[in-house]
C-alpha cells in the first residue's frame, strides 16, 4: 500500500512538471509573444476624431516604442 502512494506521488508530481514545462514553453513562444503585445497595443493605434496629426504621431512613437519593449527588440 505504501509503495502504491508513493507510485501515484511520483506520477502526480511528474506530470505536473511535463504540464507547467510545456505551458512555459507555449506562453514564451515568439508567435505568442507577439500576439500579446498586438493585443496590448492594439487599442494605441486607433485614431481618435479629436486628435490632431502632431499628437496623433506621438502617440503611434510611444506606442512603437512600447510594441518593441513588449516585444523585447531593443
Amino acid at each position: 500500500m505504501n509503495s502504491f502512494r508513493i507510485a501515484k506521488v511520483i506520477i502526480v508530481f511528474s506530470s505536473l512538471s511535463y504540464l507547467s514545462v510545456t505551458f512555459l514553453k507555449n506562453y514564451n513562444s515568439p508567435e505568442n509573444i507577439e500576439k500579446r503585445c498586438i493585443l496590448k497595443f492594439e487599442k494605441d493605434f486607433k485614431k481618435r476624431l479629436e486628435t490632431s496629426d502632431e499628437e496623433w504621431n506621438q502617440i503611434l512613437d510611444f506606442a512603437d516604442n512600447n510594441y518593441l519593449k513588449c516585444m523585447r527588440i531593443p
